[in-house]
Order: structure tokens, then C-alpha cells, then sequence
């Protein structure tokens, strides 16, 4: 059914057809019972990832449900967790289009969007109507464009304060290319200006989504504000940016090996910290990659662009593909499976 929904969806321009898939998913969420995973309620795929549950470990992460218009659709999909966003306090129209683009012969996708989005009242609102929440849900956010760098912090207390009722975990996002100056928050001193600002935390999980392009000492300088501040931990990697390929960040396979080499320094890092959870996106479009972090020391993974080019069938796959692995290493669930990974 994907196969044929996506050659229809591949003939539209990008974002008209990422549109045309948040209304359909949107208007017809019971349709994911059919697409999605066949073991959904099953506990052996259990991970925990921070103070939570994940059903599976392998979630949606942030950018392609913006508003929160379809978290009925995806957790029911068979995603571990689903991320929304990203919010803004204020509405925003983003940049100028087009501005999403497909690299289909590299699997990837291209975007300036600017955080386009209805703002934090809708998504307040989006969230409310929700009865009960079937995997976790995360809301990521960052500032408007309109405010000045000094007084970001004040956007995302606005944000966290303002949604964190309505998650099970919020993540402060400063890796976006695509806002002017939003980067540059990822130094000790920018992120413990917004932390701080944050003032009185509720027991929420709170992660720092980081960049692709970042040097090593710099990973290390957040790493250790992460600790220092007792957040649940990190998500690496947001989109990277490649200049001869146009404007904005680029995620999907070209950005795997860029992003793999700041996991594996994170998870470096973090390894005399297991309270500190790593949520590992970035480029991942097989299992074999996914066992190489897992192998590695990873644990929780995001998908975004693989799911664009594989739809549901991806996550049948890696549950099948898990299966295969419990039997070959003689285990009953996802956790006793990372441990031989480990081992190995």
C-alpha cells in the first residue's frame, strides 16, 4: 500500500506532499493498525530511555509531525515514541519556499523550513484533546526567529513551562541550520543560559539536540552541562549542512557517517554516566546500522528520512529482524539482547 501511496507522493512537490500525508494521518489515524507493526502491545521490545518506556526502540523523531495533528496515527504505527515539533512560542511562517527537497538517489532529504509551525497555543491544544498516550511523546522546541539571541532562553521557558504538562519529555533543540544564530547557543554558556532560565524543573526528561558539525571539544563541553545539570541526556544528531548541496540541513543516508562519529563520541562520553540516556538520529536506513549502535553502546534510535523513503515497512522489518536476533543469541527481550551485543 506505501509502495503505491509513495510513487503518488513522489510525483508532488515535497512539502505539498508532506502536507497531503499529516492530513491523511491526520483525518484517518486507525488506518495505522492495518500499516503498522503486527506486535505492537509486545513487551520484548521494551527499552527504557531516561525515566521512560519506549515500546519499541526505535521512535519518530521531531519534523514531520510539527503541530502535533497525528500522534493517534504514529503511535499506534509501531514507533517506541513519537516527537513533535518543532514549536515555537509564537506562530511562524518559516522560510521562503521551496525550501524541502528530495536527493532520492542518496536516500536523503533537504530543508531550510525555519521552523514553521502554529505555535505553542495550538500545539497546547493539539496536545490537550489527546485522552491517553499510548507510547511516549516528546515535544522539541526552539526559539522564534524574531528573538534576539540574548533573550532566547526566554522563548524556551516559555515553552517548557508552557507544554510540559502535556508530554512525557521535552527537548531543547539549538542544532537546527535553518534559524539564524540558533546554533550558536551549543557552547557551555548559551546552554547554561537557557537551562538556568528554565527555573524551577519539573521531574520532566529534558534533552539537548546537537549537531552533526560539531568539534570534538565542543561535545565534550555539553556532555558535561548534561551532567552538571542532571538532564535525561542527549539526541544526536539533528540535520548537517552542506553548502555545495544548497541551503539548509541535510538528514538521510549522506549524513550517517557524520552523525555516527558524534554518537560514538557521546556514547564515549556518557559511558561512566548510564543514568544519562543517548537518543541516537541521524542517517539510519538499515538494521545493520542500528546493530552497529547498539553494539557500540547505544540504545534508544529516531528515524525521520528512512521513513519517508520506506514507510512502514521499515519498522516490520526491524522487528523481524529483532526476532531473528533473539533467536540466534538466545534471548527473550530487547534489553537482554543489547547486553550480548555488548559482550560480544
Amino acid at each position: 500500500m506505501y509502495n503505491i501511496l509513495k510513487k503518488i507522493l513522489f510525483n508532488m512537490d515535497a512539502e505539498v506532499a508532506h502536507e497531503a500525508v499529516v492530513n491523511l494521518c491526520h483525518y484517518f489515524p486507525h488506518t495505522a493498525n492495518v500499516l503498522g507493526r503486527k506486535h505492537k502491545d509486545s513487551d520484548k521490545f521494551k527499552l527504557r530511555v531516561g525515566s521512560l518506556d519506549w515500546t519499541f526502540p526505535v521512535g519518530l523523531a521531531a519534523g514531520l509531525d510539527k503541530n502535533a495533528f497525528c500522534y493517534p496515527f504514529f503511535s499506534h504505527l509501531g514507533f517506541g515514541a513519537v516527537e513533535v515539533g518543532t514549536v515555537t512560542p509564537l506562530a511562524q511562517v518559516g522560510n521562503e519556499k521551496p525550501r524541502l527537497f528530495r536527493l532520492v538517489q542518496e536516500n536523503s532529504l533537504r530543508n531550510s523550513m525555519g521552523f514553521n509551525n502554529l505555535g505553542s497555543e495550538v500545539m497546547h491544544a493539539n496536545l490537550a484533546r489527546l485522552k491517553h498516550r499510548v507510547v511516549p511523546l516528546g515535544v522539541n522546541i526552539g526559539k522564534n526567529k524574531s528573538t534576539p539571541d540574548d533573550l532566547a532562553y526566554e522563548d524556551y521557558a516559555k515553552l517548557y513551562h508552557g507544554l510540559n504538562d502535556s508530554c512525557d519529555y521535552i527537548v531543547i533543540n539549538v542544532s537546527s541550520p535553518n534559524t539564524p544564530g540558533l546554533r550558536g547557543h551549543q557552547t557551555t554558556e548559551g546552554l547554561e543560559q537557557i537551562i538556568n532560565g528554565l527555573g524551577k524543573r519539573e521531574e520532566k526528561d529534558i534533552y539537548i539536540k546537537i549537531a552533526p558539525d560539531l568539534d570534538v571539544s565542543t561535545v565534550l563541553d555539553i556532555c558535561e552541562v548534561v551532567k552538571k545539570h542532571s538532564l535525561a541526556g542527549l539526541i544526536a544528531t539533528n540535520t548537517t549542512s552542506i553548502p555545495e548541496l544548497g541551503t539548509g540541513g541535510v538528514s538521510g543516508s549522506i549524513l550517517y557517517e557524520k552523525a555516527r562519529d558524534i554518537r560514538l563520541k557521546c556514547i564515549d562520553v556518557l559511558k561512566e554516566t548510564p543514568e544519562i540516556s543517548l537518543i541516537g538520529v541521524g542517517g539510519f536506513s538499515n538494521f545493520e546500522q542500528m546493530k552497529e549502535y547498539w553494539s557500540s553502546g547505544g540504545r534508544a534510535i529516531q528515524i525521520y528520512s528512512s521513513f519517508i523513503y520506506k514507510g512502514p515497512q521499515f519498522l516490520r522489518e526491524v522487528e523481524k529482524n529483532l526476532e531473528d536476533e533473539f533467536l540466534k543469541y538466545s534471548v527473550s527481550n530487547f534489553e537482554e539482547y543489547l547486553v550480548c551485543l555488548v559482550r560480544k
